[in-house]
């Protein structure tokens, strides 16, 4: 009889391990909408709908994924929808501007991502201007290099692309090649904050910064690698954008930083730093995604969609300050 109740308590504890109760609950809520939504639109368990809807989840998914990290360091990054429109126009922009090989040019699109990653951590680490500044300031600059690279006017990159479209528009086994990189970088992602020893120094950094310097921890470095690492994902999803639609837009990624942030913080992420996990922040921009999802099959108009965006945003918020305030 022992041997049932062992295996039993292991599965649990593992259970338990993987998945926290924010994360079950979410889950829980997910199926729960996914079926009254199913009962009201026929069209929304069809496999057309749910792969659209997966594809328009994936860029905003990547961002949240980094956007984990940074909320767990204590920090945030508003500039994260600017530099991923910026990675797709500079790109492109050097694909039809320069006649520069698509690939080298979204190389290089990344390596000015990473620097810009590189500039807000080091005024936030270094300098120690707050980072909701400095990322909004580079919000708005990322945002104006797009639109004066481009003139205002998005740029058609429709053509011989060298297979670069397959990034965006290839499938493999039917199922297309951005939702499988998509769920590869959450497989490894929430390994890594959960396992791995760089990524346990974020948590230590964002629940107490004082004690984390007192132990030994570079707090400078650890900080300023997360908003790299912010950026390049940023930039990355960048890339996969201009893919998929073939367009380099300066409009891309408008918004996203606010999904990000939504879906996160519904995950479980803290705004006070120290807590989070790359599942939940997944799971929160699928709850998100599902709902922006249910008004288009509704035929409730787009402009709620934002309304709908911000009332959830602030109701995390809210879950977020109570749970704390409980916990104090």
């Amino acid at each position: 009889m022992s041997l049932p109740t062992n295996v039993t308590t292991t599965d649990n504890s593992l259970l338990k391990r993987v998945m926290g109760f924010r994360e079950m609950t979410l889950i829980f809520i997910i199926i729960v909408i996914s079926i009254i939504v199913s009962v009201l639109s026929p069209n929304f368990l069809t496999g057309e709908n749910l792969i659209t809807t997966a594809l328009g989840l994936a860029a905003d998914g990547i961002l949240a994924i980094g956007m984990t990290v940074v909320l767990v360091s204590g920090g945030v990054d508003l500039s994260v929808g600017s530099v991923l429109g910026l990675a797709a126009v500079i790109a492109g922009g050097l694909y039809l501007s320069f006649g520069v090989d698509i690939w080298i040019g979204s190389l290089i699109a990344l390596i000015i991502c990473a620097l810009i990653g590189l500039f807000n951590g080091y005024f936030i680490a270094r300098i120690g201007i707050p980072p909701l500044i400095v990322t909004l300031a580079m919000m708005g600059i990322a945002r104006g290099a797009a639109y004066v690279l481009t003139q205002g006017s998005p740029l058609s990159l429709y053509g011989n692309l060298r297979g670069f479209d397959f990034l965006g528009q290839g499938k493999i086994l039917g199922i297309p090649f951005f939702i499988l990189f998509f769920i590869l970088l959450i497989i490894m992602f929430d390994f890594l904050m959960r396992k791995s020893a760089p990524f346990r120094l974020v948590y230590y950094v964002g629940s107490n910064e004082n004690a984390a310097k007192l132990s030994g921890i570079n707090v400078p470095k650890v900080k300023i690698s997360v908003y790299v690492l912010m950026s390049v994902l940023a930039g990355i999803a960048g890339i996969f954008t201009l893919s998929r639609f073939s367009v380099a837009a300066p409009t891309a990624g408008t918004g996203s930083e606010l999904n990000a942030i939504s879906a996160c913080v519904i995950g479980g992420a803290s705004l006070a730093g120290g807590e989070g996990t790359v599942l939940g922040a997944i799971l929160g921009t699928i709850l998100v995604g599902i709902i922006n999802n249910a008004l288009v099959l509704l035929n409730v108009s787009v402009y709620w969609q934002n309304l709908v965006s911000g009332v959830i945003l602030i109701a995390a918020v809210i879950i977020d300050y109570l749970t704390h305030q409980k916990r104090s």
